[in-house]
């Protein structure tokens, strides 16, 4: 059996509220393979969303084993967690969150120069990145600009930027029609592939689920 991107091994998380204690991640257990684009399924209020930001270190409180390209996540400081964001995480999110002052471009240039990339090198990426997201007519717009789906792409190629181990996935198509949605997430798939990249995709499509490589289902606490 190969190294694991990701391994989670009895990974809890709770919240106080109103006096009582709410169990959300109730021991989870999950392994992502290199490579491996995994479905997580599962109604709203299921804890997707919760099992992001923990495997995406985002913020802390949780119990249990993470364990990321073989480093153990729960040990490291909060220097220790941006390193790991920086250099083996991307994020896609439901809504874009792209930086309304910048052109589309200069989203994906951005994180590969905070990671240190040369200038040159990171807009070369930037734009193969966005033209094989059939972007490369619209360099120079900025988010205004340009469609939902438009944005999801560039937002698609700023989490893979990098060249990160692992893309999560929080209901990447979840602002789209289903026509875009389609198209943005086909593009999606066929890109994180080419990149070598494993990805965790949250959504509550089973349509959309279908097209990944597997399917683990959230359901009250626990993965099926």
């Amino acid at each position: 059996m190969s190294d694991a991107i990701l391994e989670t091994v009895g990974l809890t998380r709770s919240f106080e509220q109103g006096g009582q204690t709410i169990d959300v991640l109730r021991g989870v257990n999950l392994r992502v393979e290199p490579g491996e684009i995994v479905a997580l399924l599962g109604p709203s209020g299921s804890g997707k969303s919760t099992l992001l930001q923990a495997v995406g270190l985002l913020e802390g409180g949780f119990g249990g084993s993470l364990r990321i390209a073989g480093i153990e996540a729960v040990e490291l400081d909060a220097a220790g967690r941006t390193d790991m964001r920086r250099d083996q995480l991307g994020f896609v999110y439901q809504f874009h969150h792209l930086l309304p002052d910048f052109n589309a471009i200069e989203n994906v240039v951005l994180p590969q120069l905070i990671r240190g990339a040369a200038p040159v090198a990171a807009n070369d990426r930037a734009e193969s990145l966005l033209t094989a997201l059939g972007l490369g007519h619209r360099l120079t717009h900025r988010p205004s600009q340009l469609s939902g789906g438009e944005q999801q792409r560039v937002a698609v190629a700023r989490a893979l930027a990098n060249q990160p181990a692992l893309v999560l996935a929080d209901e990447p198509t979840g602002n789209l029609d289903e026509h875009t949605a389609d198209v943005v997430f086909a593009e999606f798939l066929r890109l994180v592939r080419h990149e070598g990249s494993a990805a965790l995709v949250a959504t509550h499509n089973e349509r959309i689920a279908a097209k990944m490589d597997r399917i683990v289902t959230l359901h009250e606490g626990h993965l099926e």
